[in-house]
């Protein structure tokens, strides 16, 4: 690795074989000094060499004039206390909005943002690689949202879940919907093609639920193991005439052309942050973007979101 060299979070997930939700835990434990380049968090090559040297046993480089060693960052031989991270995970865009407020009010803390599905992110957080979770997962069974998951998933931690917003959720269909799919039941028509997302995700396991709702065996629908991973490739995969049917939110399908869209549920789309003493300034930060009109005004922009309930808290353990 050359001393110049610096390198984006995935391609050092790539490099060490590790995810990039564990990038980012090295990146907020402070082991990867990382800096930002507009949007995007980088990371030096000599800070991946120092920390693969601490990760065998080797004794790190030895201390530059200055009394810093050369992994560093930059903000610490400037004599300026370096920022904390958190990791904000999930795909919305109201997330990166979240994001850029954080940065903007809550002074040393910077946000990360991991675009990762609801069940992966809950996993995340009970492995203690994220801090700020999204989740919108359907239980079929009492027709709620996301709560029975995280009682089970993060069972005995103290944490505060609220709510981010409301949105529509339903089937991207070709245009004009020429296999006239109104309903879950419809996924049974044996004439149809589907294009699935990724296991973990929400809209994964909407569809999961739906269909043992309806007794429709999963392996019988052609197509149920062709996954994407977000809702705009899943609308594309129906527009290219590639599937018939795809589970996902309104505001793809008004971005892709081609496709229509058939609303079938209101998802709940909610935050959960885990209560630790060293998270209690930001999480009140937090709190007061989510309940705040300058925050719900700029949400407003974007089409497809209810935001009646947004910064409610639904649980505080």
């Amino acid at each position: 690795m050359s001393g110049d060299t610096s390198y984006t979070t995935e391609e050092i997930a790539k490099l060490l074989k590790i995810s990039k939700l564990t990038v980012y835990d090295l990146i907020k434990k402070g082991e990867l000094p990382s800096y930002r380049v507009g949007k995007q968090i980088r990371v030096d090559a000599s800070d991946i060499e120092a920390y693969k040297l601490r990760a065998k046993g080797t004794k790190a480089p030895a201390a530059v004039p200055g009394g810093f060693t050369a992994a560093a960052p930059a903000a610490a031989a400037q004599g300026t206390a370096p920022s904390s991270s958190i990791v904000i995970t999930g795909h919305d865009i109201s997330l990166d909005v979240l994001s850029k407020h954080i940065e903007k009010q809550v002074p040393g803390v910077r946000p990360l943002r991991s675009f990762v599905g609801s069940m992966d992110s809950l996993i995340s957080m009970y492995r203690g690689e994220s801090d700020i979770v999204s989740t919108h997962l359907l239980d079929g069974d009492t027709g709620t949202y996301n709560l029975p998951y995280i009682r089970k998933l993060l069972v005995g931690k103290p944490l505060i879940v609220v709510h981010l917003l409301a949105r529509t959720a339903g089937f991207y269909v070709r245009e004009g919907n020429p296999l006239q799919l109104q309903s879950w039941a419809d996924l049974g028509k044996p004439e149809l093609k589907l294009v699935n997302r990724e296991p973990g995700s929400g809209a994964r396991v909407l569809l999961d639920e739906q269909l043992r709702l309806n007794r429709i065996p999963a392996q019988e629908i052609a197509g149920y193991e062709d996954k994407e991973s977000s809702h705009l490739a899943v609308a594309g995969k129906i527009a290219a005439g590639e599937a018939d049917v795809g589970i996902g939110i309104e505001k793809a399908a008004s971005i892709v052309g081609g496709v229509d869209f058939v609303p079938l549920i209101q998802e709940r789309y909610d935050l959960v942050m885990l209560k630790r003493p060293e998270h209690a300034r930001w999480i009140e930060a937090v709190l007061h973007i989510l309940q705040s009109e300058t925050f719900r005004s700029e949400l407003r922009s974007i089409r497809g979101y209810d935001l009646t309930d947004t910064g409610k808290i639904l649980l505080d353990t």
